[in-house]
């Protein structure tokens, strides 16, 4: 369970946008800077004809096995994928269905790897995540970019046929600072191996893996740099030890624990890249192993549409099909138009991402941040809408002869998304600095208090021809002429929006910094409402640019409705930027912290006993 790579994570990013320019465009960093780069993204791509040859083919095959061989109720009653079906899964191919074909893999697409996980997940959402864990950000991922030949040739065979893996980096103490990390890697028989010792937890098919990517930091010694470090190690290997499986209220079908490593040796061989760089291969990693959350979002979006469709077309109330109430009717049309929307940014990142001519760290940031957060909006509205029948489970509807909607499973699976490989807090502060890093290198000494007048005077110079060239009107406000977009019908409207939009994001993002300069960092209310609003935009530009390419009635329809529903939100977090609670609710938030509340909480009890909230061993205080 990749929850957290978090907050040194987003420092890094930052940092290395400091350093060096992007070398790749990228749609989302543009428009979070003011420019409107449509060009980017359309015309829409499309998948090449091999790759669509060969993830059909696959589609076909994954779709038979899922519905003759796996039986969703049965991983949900027993709380685990049956031994059965993993042997099927590995026969399949579907191990390896993003590693190249060269090392034995199937070689998929980013695309069709998605829609594989999304079909996955409206058949039980664990097997999805098996697959993800195993592929996204498990062993293959880190090794296909930063591995040797030797390591590639090594193990991605072994994981494309029956070798599982996991990603073990978040410690029973340590979630979103790495560098508080305790487990260690030293140095052993004259640099020839290391010694790995350390609890990790949340460790996502870590229960039954063969292999694991461990995050350990190396002392710094002669002739080692040090730092947190990625090392592949054998779960088999003496010292490694499986303490506890977890459960969650949702994914009962994963296998999640916590694992001790003592005196793991693991030869340098085995050391992924370099020393030290272990928190940048996790970070990369996540980049493109992000979109596999928004795939899966895409398969609980549309088959909660398709839950809520047939169930309020069929449910009768006051003479009339509850749909047909206006109350029902809007959560419908909020739930089409939203999941047009998720499968929109999902397909379309995934597409930039097999171009490789894009940089889509920002976009696939906040297709993991959008898709994980509407689709349990989505999901939440789907058991609103069934009632009583939403909230029972489909064991229990089977039972009494009803048809087994898993209404109540499908939020309870797809809560985690919000957590999972960076909750949506980080996110949120991952994107911030993204998306204000520019505005902060340009303004460079003008913020500084330290420079004086004369190179205060040089740096707004640069600040002016900077933002002559991004934002042209920021002076001149609304006023300036936006495209036409008279190609894209009625829905060019809503594109002209995005771009005036775009502007106005990055004025206030400018203001913001002139108000607070360098303590802007600190504002995560104001620079998660700046996210809120880059996200929204991002997502009405891909499903415009998608209703184009599929270029019909029921698709514009879907657009126009999801772009309107979106230009709400907006509108509404232009306003909360500056008209908010933001600082009395900070400060009602510290007296809570230092008890001035507790009276609030007489008259209760509190089943939960006096164990610690967080046992350091990641061992059961009372086993």
């Amino acid at each position: 369970m990749a929850t957290e790579v978090s907050e040194q994570q987003s420092r890094e990013l930052a940092e290395k946008s400091r350093q060096t320019e992007w070398d790749k465009p990228s749609f989302a960093k543009e428009l979070f800077l003011g420019h409107f780069r449509l060009d980017l993204i359309e015309p829409h791509a499309v998948p090449a004809e091999e790759d669509k040859r060969r993830g059909d083919a696959f589609l076909a095959k994954f779709e038979a096995f899922l519905t003759e061989e796996v039986d969703p109720a049965e991983i949900e009653r027993d709380a685990k994928i049956p031994e059965r079906v993993l042997k099927g899964l590995c026969d399949l191919g579907a191990l390896g269905m993003n590693i190249p074909t060269e090392y034995g893999g199937l070689g998929l697409s980013h695309l069709y790897y998605g829609r594989a996980l999304a079909l996955a997940a409206t058949w039980h959402s664990s097997i999805p995540t098996l697959l993800s864990a195993h592929q996204s950000i498990g062993v293959p991922e880190p090794l296909k970019v930063f591995g040797t030949e030797e390591q590639k040739r090594k193990y991605l065979p072994q994981l494309a046929s029956d070798k599982i893996s996991a990603f073990l980096l978040t410690e029973p103490d340590v979630g979103s600072d790495p560098a508080r990390m305790h487990t260690t890697a030293t140095p052993t028989d004259g640099g020839a191996a290391y010694l790995i010792n350390g609890v990790k937890l949340w460790t996502t098919n870590g229960v039954i893996a063969d292999l694991l990517v461990v995050m350990a930091d190396v002392p710094k010694s002669e002739g080692h740099r040090g730092g947190i470090s990625a090392f592949v190690v054998d779960a088999h290997a003496p010292g490694v030890q499986v303490l506890h499986r977890n459960q969650f209220m949702g994914l009962r079908g994963i296998e999640n624990g916590v694992t001790r490593l003592d005196d793991v040796r693991v030869p340098k061989e085995d050391l992924i890249g370099q020393e030290g760089r272990g928190l940048k291969i996790a970070l990369q990693t996540l980049n493109t192993g992000r979109l596999s959350l928004p795939a899966t979002c895409v398969g609980a979006a549309k088959w909660c549409l398709k839950m809520a469709r047939e169930w309020s077309a069929e449910r009768v109330q006051w003479g009339q099909p509850v749909g047909k109430h206006e109350a029902v009717a809007k959560k419908l049309a909020f739930i089409a138009g939203t999941a047009f929307a998720v499968e929109a940014m999902s397909d379309l990142s995934s597409l930039m991402a097999d171009e490789e001519r894009h940089d889509i760290r920002i976009e696939a940031a906040l297709a993991k941040l959008f898709c994980s957060e509407m689709t349990w909006r989505i999901a939440d509205e789907l058991v609103q809408i069934r009632g009583g029948r939403g909230f029972e489970t489909a064991e229990s509807l089977r039972a009494r002869g009803e048809r087994a909607v898993g209404a109540e499973q499908v939020l309870r699976d797809m809560r985690i998304n919000r957590i999972f490989e960076g909750s949506s807090e980080i996110m949120k502060l991952l994107i911030a600095r993204e998306a204000v890093d520019e505005h902060l290198r340009v303004a460079g000494d003008i913020i500084d208090k330290n420079a004086d007048a004369k190179t205060k005077a040089k740096a707004a110079a640069r600040a002016a021809k900077f933002y002559s060239r991004w934002l042209p009107d920021l002076a001149l406000g609304e006023g300036q002429k936006p495209g036409a977009y008279s190609e894209f019908g009625q829905l060019g409207g809503h594109l002209r929006y995005v771009e005036r939009s775009a502007r106005k994001l990055a004025r206030n993002t400018f203001y913001g910094m002139s108000r607070w300069q360098g303590a802007m960092e600190r504002k995560q209310a104001f620079l998660g409402h700046v996210v809120d609003i880059g996200a929204d935009l991002w997502a009405m530009s891909a499903v415009v640019v998608r209703a184009r390419m599929l270029a019909t009635k029921e698709a514009e329809e879907l657009a126009d409705l999801f772009c309107g529903q979106a230009r709400r939100r907006i509108d509404q977090a232009f306003h909360d930027l500056w008209h908010n609670d933001d600082a009395d609710e900070y400060r009602a938030a510290l007296g809570i912290l230092d008890g001035r509340y507790t009276f609030l909480e007489e008259g209760i009890l509190d089943p939960s006993g006096d164990d610690p909230l967080i046992a350091s061993s990641g061992q059961p205080a009372n086993p």
